[in-house]
């Protein structure tokens, strides 16, 4: 037994702070970038199309590829001791993307930077639900979404900030000091967590899940560029589908597997892991159209276009708080479900916006698509967690963030197809300005009516109220796949 089994720790509300401060800056540099790619392509570097979209994707091929074990990691050799080594690589990261002189060291740099944040998203997930007691964690779960949500944001504004008014080294250096911070904040604050799992991560089933999933993330980025039936993007999806095949019988057979496939024996681990991915796959679409709508159909200038996203914080602010208590009082099925339905609706709403739209009108409808993912993010999250066990927390909050970012990956490449195929090959450059509003209304269209059919898949997925399986997972009932009860899931 630990011997932290009598006293556990519990966090305090400034350790909470700082575990949400960690997930808003590895978030917010999913999405910094997108907007100093003018600035970038324009400076001494001088990087080719292929080097400009892999400064870019870099960190979000590693971030997703390395996140399930990652976690795992962190379930056996400790989170907090994860936590500090992922901002650690942060840092060192960022200090390399800023100081590059060539685009193959940014490129480097931005996922040493994903790595680093791979490990630092299971890690805060699990020390925030292992460190919480069971009647508080929905509402942990909650501030940690919130602090996902709003990282995007957060990037949205710091690139736009740094775009306008200083350069884009200086987005990269400021995070080498503001990671040092948090370090030191978790080392001082942040307790270590009891639990720890005597299953290796298993090198085998980690190379082959890393690799299916760089696979399949790489021809979802190289779709668009490249075309969906090339030989390369074809050649990656291949692959990718075969080394999870492999992945899944090895995790079947193995006695100690990184992730037992049987867990999706779950339906709500399915529908929650559907149900992250389809809201980030909304949500990430949005990013990549928005910056580009206000600059390029509206004329705002870069640091006003990343501002001008910030009524999507609302939503994700208020909702959080009230999606945690209809979840427990009502379940997982009407507030999952009821969120994905409002972040369609107000993608459909956006579709409608052109030229001359005003702003104030645009803000209504961001802050309708805020309301469903603030709404819809606790109760998803809380659908994958309660599928495993307490001390398997790691596992499972990488599998949540994995889902997030494959959703993220999907949603930028659906949207972007149609706008290259509808506003050129460019996509968005200032001279197809007459041809974007059209074609981002017929992308975004496209991903909210693949939305709104995986809401229906999401919904008839989950049921039931996830805060006594909480209690059950932490207490080691429905450790085995399946288990989970009085949430809809069944041996």
């Amino acid at each position: 037994m630990s011997p932290y089994a009598q006293k556990p720790p519990r966090l305090t509300p400034a350790a909470q702070y700082v575990l949400c401060a960690c997930v808003l800056v590895a978030q917010g540099m999913v999405a910094a970038v997108n907007l100093l790619i003018p600035q970038l392509a324009a400076s001494a570097l001088h990087p080719s199309a292929g080097e400009l979209l892999w400064s870019v994707d870099a960190y979000v091929i590693v971030f997703a590829g390395l996140l399930i074990p990652a976690g795992a990691l962190g379930d056996r050799f400790g989170r907090k001791g994860a936590l500090l080594t992922g901002l650690g690589l942060f840092a060192a990261g960022a200090a390399t993307s800023a100081l590059a002189t060539v685009p193959a060291v940014l490129v480097a740099g931005r996922g040493v930077c994903g790595a680093g944040a791979a490990l630092i998203m299971p890690a805060t997930m699990s020390l925030l639900i292992t460190l919480t007691p069971p009647a508080r964690r929905s509402q942990a779960l909650a501030a940690w979404t919130l602090a996902a949500g709003l990282g995007g944001l957060a990037g949205n504004v710091g690139g736009g900030l740094a775009g306008q008014f200083s350069t884009w080294r200086s987005l990269f250096w400021a995070m080498v000091p503001l990671a040092a911070l948090l370090a030191l904040a978790v080392a001082r604050l942040t307790p270590r967590s009891p639990e720890r799992t005597d299953a290796a991560p298993g090198p085998l089933g980690s190379l082959l899940l890393v690799t299916a999933l760089t696979a399949l993330v790489y021809g979802i980025i190289e779709g668009p560029p490249q075309g969906w039936g090339s030989a390369r993007v074809l050649t990656a999806f291949g692959l990718g589908a075969v080394l999870l095949t492999v992945f899944t019988v090895h995790g079947l057979r193995a006695a100690r597997p990184l992730l037992d496939p049987r867990i999706f024996a779950s339906p709500v681990v399915r529908a929650g892991t559907l149900g992250i991915a389809t809201a980030f796959f909304g949500l990430f679409a949005l990013f990549y159209v928005n910056s580009q709508y206000l600059q390029y159909v509206k004329g705002f200038p870069v640091g006003l276009a990343g501002v001008a996203i910030v009524p999507l914080t609302v939503g994700m602010a208020v909702m959080p708080k009230f999606g945690a208590r209809w979840q427990d009082r009502y379940g997982i099925r009407p507030v999952a479900g009821g969120g994905l339905a409002v972040i369609g609706l107000g993608l459909l709403l956006v579709s409608t916006a052109d030229g001359g739209t005003p702003y104030a009108l645009y803000a209504v409808y961001l802050l309708v698509i805020s309301a469903g993912t603030g709404l819809c993010a606790p109760a998803l999250t809380s659908a994958v967690i309660v599928g495993l066990p307490a001390h398997r927390s790691g596992l499972g909050s990488g599998l949540n963030t994995a889902a997030r970012e494959i959703g993220a990956a999907l949603g930028v490449a659906v949207v972007g197809t149609v706008l290259a195929s509808r506003a050129g090959a460019d996509g968005a450059g200032s001279s197809h300005a007459a041809a974007f509003a059209p074609a981002m209304s017929d992308g975004l269209r496209v991903v909210a009516v693949v939305l709104l059919v995986a809401t229906v898949l999401v919904v008839l997925g989950t049921s039931g109220r996830p805060r006594g399986a909480a209690e059950e997972a932490g207490s080691g009932a429905g450790a085995e796949a399946g288990s989970v009860t009085r949430t809809g899931a069944a041996t």
